[in-house]
């Protein structure tokens, strides 16, 4: 099973950014989907998740500002970011969870994708 994150690059904050997460239809369209984060020297952390009914759950920190969006038909999952902070700075990674709704939990996530980078400038 193959994601492909991307849209990653560097913005002034204030500034939007919407990433991608491609993955093959079969895979993904009867799976909750998920983003997680990662910055330098930090845990990786979620960042929010849309269940296969396409139901929305966000971490506080980036609640109001980001949205997580899905196309069944075409296996591809979207992070728009708006309003962007120098801390949402890190490796953004998407993940196919293992069931049709899921959490913030890692675990609860079977396959990841490699990150794409998001950089926010001050």
């Amino acid at each position: 099973v193959q994601l492909q994150a991307s849209g990653g690059g560097l913005v002034q904050a204030g500034g939007s950014l919407r990433l991608t997460c491609a993955t093959s239809r079969r895979t993904s369209s009867n799976n909750a989907m998920g983003w997680f984060r990662q910055a330098p020297g930090k845990e990786r952390e979620f960042v929010g998740r849309i269940n296969w009914s396409g139901g929305t759950y966000y971490a506080d920190s980036v609640k109001g500002r980001f949205t997580i969006s899905r196309d069944n038909a075409k296996g591809t999952m979207y992070l728009q970011m708006n309003t962007l902070k120098p801390e949402d700075t890190a490796a953004y990674y998407c993940a196919i969870g293992l069931r049709p709704y899921a959490g913030k939990e890692s675990l609860e996530y079977r396959y990841w994708g490699q990150g794409t980078l998001v950089t926010v400038s001050s």
